[in-house]
């Protein structure tokens, strides 16, 4: 299934339309089922939806999976959905993930420095930056109520039984490109990591309106 043209930038516009849904197994689609239901939940009243997604340290998947969110809710006219990300602890948003995201066509500039810099993302041109930076789930800059907390790992999962203010707590985790650093393969991986999460979020939003 693909989706009509949206006005994203044109480099990610084409990644997605090239997204290959049915490459999910059904053992996926049971575990992706919680989030949809909850985004309908919520769009079905037309109340706000906030998704948080989580992993320990939030520096590669959790982020990962927070701007392919985003970037696939504006792709599918999906109103009033607004996605974080957040960890057990706060390290700094992996630059392989940022160079991942740029090849992928993201608009990426780096705000602020230091040991755990601040960098705007846009998807889109007149849509609102993402603000990127690793920061401990319950950090100011994330929801404290009505949200959905999305494990994105198994430390997390495991070390987050319960997470304050969620609304819902659904894992759907995903293998740590870290294991590939510094290697040949890092590249490969880490594009890889971020085409299986944009393929699962296209399919999560393509579910909302159907």
């Amino acid at each position: 299934m693909k989706a009509k043209l949206s006005g994203l930038f044109p480099d990610i516009e084409k990644i997605v339309n090239g997204l290959e849904t049915e490459t999910i197994t059904e053992e996926r689609k049971a575990i992706l089922k919680p989030l949809i239901d909850f985004i309908k939940s919520k769009v079905s009243i037309q109340e706000t939806c906030r998704i948080n997604f989580i992993c320990t340290h939030n520096s590669r998947r959790s982020h990962l999976s927070q701007i392919w969110a985003q970037a696939m809710a504006f792709h599918f006219n999906i109103k009033n959905v607004f996605c974080y990300s957040g960890g057990t602890e706060n390290t700094a948003l992996f630059q392989m993930v940022v160079e991942t995201l740029k090849t992928s066509g993201f608009g990426i500039v780096k705000i602020s420095e230091g040991e755990n810099p601040i960098y705007s993302i846009k998807y889109a041109e007149n849509e609102h930056p993402i603000i990127g930076f690793s920061k401990q789930l319950d950090n100011d800059f994330n929801p404290k109520s009505n949200f959905a907390a999305i494990m994105t790992c198994d430390s997390a999962n495991e070390a987050c039984p319960f997470v304050p203010g969620a609304e819902k707590r659904i894992p759907i985790t995903y293998k740590d490109p870290k294991a590939f650093d510094n290697t040949p393969q890092q590249v490969e991986k880490y594009n890889e990591r971020s085409l299986q999460i944009a393929t699962e979020l296209f399919y999560v939003f393509s579910q909302i309106n159907s």
